[in-house]
């Protein structure tokens, strides 16, 4: 893969040169021995953003930019990232504004939670964190197992794990996971309405599900967010789930904002993936269709230029341009880029600049599928009706 060194605007070269970004500055100079301490976790960024706005997803409150924890435990590449460094990056992103951390049982499996866990013990009331359920792993163990596992008690099994790694005592917001096409949506209603009342459970949504059963979901319970892929190289929602989710007031988290990495520019014609990469099974960045793709890649270039910013900048901003109750959670493993993420709350968009940039990027047909068949397989289920 590509190093981030060879993009035309360096990911980290634009955080050194941050005085040419519009943004707000670090916490307030006061030369505290706080304030020092931050700055110094921040990997002493003095002119880096703070990410003090906020948005609501249906009733609850979070940073305008939030941070997936799936690769703090094991990368794309199949590295395995130092945890000291992981726990670091998390709370130097909360020292910079972030309220809003994503995780999930099966990110590690397990693994993420705990690290996510260890990182926001010192500030646990500050921050809202959400995990999921879903995919069918072993509660003691870990392991994958096939297919995907919703029965109520196994939500509820699953979910007293999950307190215990993210060492707490609720989880602000519980996803479903994948639909599990043997569960009426209604069970997994009552099972999550259960924790609830016990409070160990303040709100919940669904993932990658469909229309009919998010409408069932939110008539059983309501629904306070929906997570889907969704960037400018995928824009499915678009056309249905967005609208659904104006209309019942739900609130919409995109994961993979940054196109798995490629809309930051990291990725280029020559990129190859290594082994256990998944990305190398996707037909978008197969070596044939990434020359027409990266037509995507080199708009960015030419917005950030126009802005001052960086292309995931544009492409987060973009994002957080279209609707008031979207919020991007995009995730990463280094700290310049954490930065750089939470920086794209201060990218603004004129209203002739933002229907320019969705022209432009409407224009731009991408070339490839977005997921393999045996992993696409697993979105937009319809739960079963419950007899």
């Amino acid at each position: 893969m590509t190093d981030d060194t060879n993009v035309k605007i360096d990911r980290r070269g634009f955080l050194g040169a941050a005085s040419g970004l519009a943004a707000a500055p670090l916490l307030a100079a006061s030369g505290t021995q706080a304030s020092a301490q931050q700055a110094q976790r921040a990997g002493v960024y003095p002119d880096a953003p703070r990410n003090g706005s906020k948005r609501m997803l249906g009733s609850l409150e979070v940073s305008s930019i939030g941070m997936g924890v799936q690769n703090m435990y094991r990368t794309y590449q199949t590295t395995r990232p130092s945890r000291p460094e992981m726990v670091n990056i998390i709370r130097a992103a909360h020292d910079h504004g972030v309220t809003f951390f994503d995780t999930a049982e099966a990110y590690g499996p397990h693994h993420c939670e705990r690290i996510l866990g260890e990182a926001i013990a010192p500030f646990r009331d500050e921050v809202v964190i959400t995990s999921k359920f879903g995919w069918n792993i072993d509660l003691e163990t870990g392991e994958r197992l096939p297919g995907l596992n919703s029965k109520p008690d196994h939500i509820k099994r699953a979910v007293e794990g999950m307190l215990k790694r993210l060492n707490t005592d609720r989880i602000d917001l519980l996803y479903q996971h994948r639909v599990d096409p043997d569960v009426p949506i209604e069970d997994v209603a009552g099972a999550v309405s259960d924790l609830m009342d016990e409070g160990k459970v303040l709100h919940w949504g669904l993932s990658e599900m469909g229309l009919g059963t998010l409408r069932r979901a939110h008539a059983a319970l309501p629904v306070t967010a929906v997570q889907n892929e969704y960037s400018m190289l995928w824009r499915g929602p678009e056309a249905e789930v967005l609208p659904l989710c104006e209309e019942l007031g739900i609130g919409f988290v995109p994961w993979s904002p940054l196109g798995v990495g490629f809309l930051t520019g990291a990725i280029d014609a020559a990129t190859r993936f290594a082994e256990g990469d998944f990305r190398s099974l996707e037909g978008r960045f197969a070596p044939e269709n990434l020359p027409a793709n990266l037509a995507l890649v080199a708009l960015l270039h030419d917005w950030a230029a126009r802005k001052a910013a960086a292309p995931g900048q544009i492409a987060l901003a973009w994002l957080l341009a279209q609707k008031p109750w979207i919020v991007p959670i995009p995730g990463t493993t280094q700290m310049a880029h954490m930065l750089e993420n939470v920086g794209a709350a201060e990218v603004t968009f004129t209203s002739d600049e933002l229907a320019e940039l969705n022209t432009a990027v409407a224009a731009v047909e991408i070339a490839g599928a977005r997921l393999p068949a045996r992993v696409q397989a697993f979105s937009n289920v319809e739960a079963p009706i419950k007899k």
